[in-house]
C-alpha cells in the first residue's frame, strides 16, 4: 500500500510540473463573419476577413488581447530572462561597416555595441579625425526612427539621407551640409522603394501619390514616379522625370553614372526582369534611349565606357555574363560579350583601379577574381576563408578599395584592398566575447523528392555527438532569386553555444545556381521548394543530427510562407514552427501595398490555374480540422507595409480555431515596427530572446544559463 502512495504521488507530482510547464492556453475569441469568395466556381470561406482592416478598434483590441495571451506565456518560461542577458552579453561589442567616399571626405557607419542604430560618421581622408554626421538614435527616444538611405554628392558637400518611422517601407527625405553638418530645409515626403542618386545641385528619387487617410499601410502602391529634386527647393516644385499612367503598377528607379554623364532608367512589373532605358545627361534636352525591352531578364548597369552600357544580365545566360550596349544600336545581336556565362553565377562585377573585380558564386560561397577591362582573367582573389564577400567599395581610377567578408563562425570583417598588388590587410576584425574556434560549418549535398541534389550548410560545435537529440533550426527562404550564402550572426551563437545546430539549406526558388534554380521555385513548381526544405529535415533526422522532437524551423517574410505551407503538410516532422512576417494568404496577397509585384513567383488567383496551385499549399487554406500542430509562435508587426500583417493575423485565427492537442499556437505583434528593417537593437533582442526561449522550452532542453 505504501508503494502504490509513494508511485501515486509520484505521478500526481509529475502532472503537477507538467502542467505547470505546459498550462493550458485559453485563446481569445476571435469572430467568425460569413464571407465567402467564389473563385472559378469553387467557394472559398474567408470568415477573417475583418482583421485585414488593420486600424479598425476591433482589430487593435484583437492584437492586444493576442498580445497578452503570448506574453503572458512567454513570461513563464524559467530561462527567458537569461538567454535575454546572453544576448546582450555578446552583441555588446563595436561594428564598422565598409568605408566609403566622396570628394575629401570618407564615410562610415559604428556601432559602440549595444546602440540601436549605427551613427554615420564622417572624415577628411581616410587618416583624418572622425566626426559624427548623423545619429539616428537621436531622432526617437524608443529608436523607432531609422536612417535608410544615403545620396552624397559627388563633391562631398551635401548628402540626402532618408529616414523611416516604425519600420515602415515609407521614407522622407532630408538633405544635410556635410561639411557644417547643418540640415537644410528640403523635406520630401511619400518616398519608396527608391534611391537617391545625384546630379549637379540635386537628386533624383522615387515615390507614390500621398496615400488616402487610413491606407497608407495597407493600400495598394501604384502610380509610381521619378522625380529631380534641386537643393533649396520644395517638393512641389520638383521636376517630373518619368511617368507612365498607362501601366500603374510598374516601378521606377532612377541612378546616375559615376561621372554623372548619363541617367539610368529601371523600368520593372514584378521582382524579377526590367527593362532598361538610358538619357545623356551631356546633351541638352536629349531623351531617354530604351536598350533593353521587355521584363524576361534581369538587367543592372555597372557604369559606362565611352557612352556604351557595360550591363550584368541573365539574358540567354541563366548564370548571367557581362556586356557592352551601344544605346544607338541596343538590339541584342549587337552586344559585345566582355565576359561570358560560366558554371558558376555571376553575381557583381565593380570596377576598380583599372581593373574589373568579378564576384562569381559557386555552390552558395564566394569567389572572386581580377579581370582586364577588356574582360581578361588575370588573377584570382584568394579570400580568407569559405564564406560571403560584401561588396567593393571604389573608384574606377583609385587603386585602394575596401571590401567585407563574413561566414557563419567568421564575423563579418573589414579589409583594405590594393588592386595593382591584388593584395589586401585587416582593417578591422571584431572583438567577440565567443569562442567561434570552437564550431564548425559543413556543406552537404542531399536528394530532394524528385531527385534533384540540394546543398545545405550545418553549424555547430566541434565534436558534437550526432545523438539524435540536439536542438536544431532549419532556416530557409526559397524564392525572388533571393541567394542564401553565409553570413555570420550573433543570435545563433545562443543555440550553438547549447549545443544546437543550424542548417540552412540553398532550396529552389532562390537563385544560388541561377535563373533555372530560381524559376524550379516558382509558380506552378512551387511545391519545389516545399519539397527541398522538408528533404532537408528528414536528411538532419536520417544523420542523427536531430529528432522530430528537436527540430524547429525558421523563416520570414516568403521564408514565412514556407515555414506556414511546410508545418501544415508535414506537422509531425518538426516541433516547433516561428514563421516571421509571412506571406500567409495566397488568394488575397496580390490585393495589399506592393504584393501585386510577386506575381512573377507566385501566380495570382485571378487566374484559374495558379488560382487551383496557389490553393493547393496556401497556408491559411490547409489548416485542417483536429490536426496537432507543430508549437508554433507567430511573428508580426503592426507597422509591416511590405507583408501587411493581416496575413499573420488571419493565419493564428484560423490555426487556434482547428489546432488540437497541448502544443502553442500564438502570435507576437511588435508594435511600432515593419517587415525587419531598421528595428532598435533593444527590440531585436527581446524579439530574439522570445523566439529561442520559446523554441527551447518547447523542445524540452535544459539551457547552460
Amino acid at each position: 500500500m505504501m508503494k502504490k502512495n509513494i508511485l501515486f504521488f509520484i505521478l500526481i507530482g509529475f502532472v503537477m510540473v507538467h502542467c505547470q510547464q505546459s498550462p493550458r492556453i485559453e485563446y481569445p475569441e476571435t469572430r467568425m463573419d460569413d464571407v465567402v469568395d467564389d473563385y472559378f466556381g469553387v467557394e472559398v470561406a474567408d470568415p477573417f476577413r475583418w482583421l485585414e482592416n488593420d486600424t479598425s478598434a476591433e482589430t487593435k483590441k484583437w492584437v492586444e488581447a493576442q498580445n497578452e495571451v503570448t506574453f503572458g506565456y512567454l513570461e513563464r518560461i524559467p530561462f527567458r530572462d537569461k538567454i535575454k542577458e546572453r544576448l546582450t552579453e555578446i552583441w555588446d561589442y563595436p561594428r564598422y561597416s565598409t568605408p566609403f567616399w566622396q570628394g575629401d571626405h570618407y564615410f562610415f557607419f559604428k556601432n559602440e555595441g549595444m546602440q540601436d542604430h549605427s551613427v554615420l560618421y564622417v572624415r577628411e581622408g581616410i587618416e583624418g579625425e572622425p566626426r559624427v554626421l548623423i545619429d539616428p538614435n537621436e531622432m526617437s527616444e524608443d529608436g523607432t526612427i531609422s536612417l535608410t538611405r544615403l545620396g552624397i554628392s559627388n563633391d562631398g558637400k551635401y548628402m540626402a539621407y532618408g529616414i523611416s518611422r516604425g519600420g515602415s517601407d515609407w521614407n522622407e527625405i532630408f538633405v544635410m551640409n556635410v561639411e557644417t553638418g547643418e540640415k537644410l530645409d528640403d523635406h520630401i515626403k511619400w518616398v519608396k522603394f527608391s534611391g537617391i542618386s545625384w546630379e549637379g545641385e540635386g537628386f533624383y528619387y522615387s515615390r507614390y501619390d500621398e496615400p488616402k487617410p487610413g491606407e497608407a499601410l495597407s493600400g495598394t502602391n501604384e502610380n509610381h514616379k521619378v522625380f529631380y529634386h534641386k537643393l533649396g527647393t520644395s517638393q512641389e516644385e520638383d521636376e517630373l522625370i518619368y511617368a507612365n499612367p498607362e501601366y500603374p503598377r510598374r516601378n521606377y528607379s532612377a541612378v546616375t553614372t559615376e561621372d554623372e554623364k548619363f541617367l539610368i532608367l529601371y523600368e520593372s512589373e514584378t521582382t524579377s526582369g526590367n527593362a532598361i532605358h538610358v538619357k545623356n545627361l551631356t546633351r541638352p534636352g536629349s531623351r531617354f534611349q530604351n536598350i533593353i525591352q521587355g521584363f524576361d531578364y534581369n538587367n543592372s548597369v555597372i557604369d559606362h565606357i565611352n557612352g556604351k552600357m557595360l550591363v550584368r544580365t541573365n539574358h540567354e545566360a541563366s548564370n548571367y555574363r557581362l556586356v557592352l550596349i551601344d544605346p544607338a544600336n541596343p538590339a541584342p545581336h549587337n552586344w559585345e560579350e566582355i565576359i561570358p556565362e560560366s558554371d558558376n553565377v555571376l553575381r557583381s562585377v565593380s570596377l576598380i583601379g583599372g581593373k574589373m573585380i568579378v564576384h562569381y558564386m559557386e555552390d552558395a560561397k564566394s569567389v572572386a577574381y581580377i579581370y582586364s577591362m577588356d574582360g581578361e582573367r588575370e588573377q584570382e582573389l584568394q579570400l580568407p576563408a569559405i564564406g560571403s564577400l560584401g561588396g567593393f567599395s571604389g573608384k574606377k581610377d583609385e587603386n585602394v578599395a575596401f571590401f567585407t567578408f563574413t561566414s557563419f563562425t567568421y564575423p563579418t570583417s573589414i579589409f583594405k584592398f590594393d588592386v595593382s598588388e591584388n593584395s589586401y590587410e585587416s582593417y578591422f576584425v571584431p572583438e567577440i566575447d565567443f569562442d567561434i574556434e570552437n564550431y564548425e560549418t559543413k556543406q552537404v549535398f542531399y536528394t530532394s523528392k524528385d531527385g534533384t541534389e540540394v546543398p545545405m550548410f550545418i553549424v555547430h560545435r566541434k565534436g558534437l555527438e550526432l545523438d539524435g537529440d540536439n536542438p536544431t533550426l532549419l532556416y530557409g527562404y526559397g524564392g525572388f532569386n533571393a541567394s542564401m550564402t553565409p553570413s555570420f550572426s550573433i543570435t545563433r551563437l545562443l543555440l550553438l553555444e547549447n549545443d544546437g545546430v543550424f542548417a540552412m539549406p540553398n532550396i529552389r526558388g532562390g537563385g544560388e545556381y541561377g535563373k533555372e534554380w530560381h524559376r524550379a521555385g516558382t509558380k506552378l513548381e512551387k511545391q519545389n521548394t516545399f519539397d527541398d526544405f522538408i528533404a532537408a529535415a528528414e536528411y538532419l533526422i536520417d544523420e542523427g543530427y536531430t529528432s522530430s522532437e528537436k527540430l524547429a524551423i525558421q523563416g520570414g517574410s516568403n521564408g514565412g510562407l514556407l515555414v506556414g505551407a511546410v508545418m501544415i503538410q508535414r506537422p509531425e516532422l518538426f516541433k516547433v514552427a516561428l514563421p516571421a512576417v509571412g506571406v500567409l494568404d495566397m488568394l488575397r496577397y496580390h490585393k495589399f501595398t506592393i504584393g501585386w509585384a510577386w506575381a512573377e513567383d507566385y501566380g495570382t488567383s485571378d487566374d484559374s490555374t495558379h488560382f487551383n496551385n496557389l490553393y493547393s499549399y496556401s497556408p491559411l487554406h490547409n489548416v485542417e480540422e483536429g490536426v496537432e500542430y507543430p508549437a508554433t509562435l507567430i511573428t508580426t508587426a503592426d507597422h509591416d507595409d511590405r507583408v501587411v500583417p493581416a496575413h499573420s493575423f488571419k493565419y493564428a485565427a484560423e490555426l487556434q480555431r482547428k489546432h488540437e492537442g497541448d502544443n502553442p499556437v500564438l502570435i507576437r505583434v511588435e508594435t511600432k515596427a515593419g517587415h525587419g528593417a531598421g528595428k532598435p537593437t533593444w527590440m531585436i533582442i527581446e524579439q530574439v530572446a522570445d523566439t529561442y526561449g520559446f523554441m527551447l522550452y518547447n523542445m524540452g532542453v535544459k539551457t547552460k544559463y
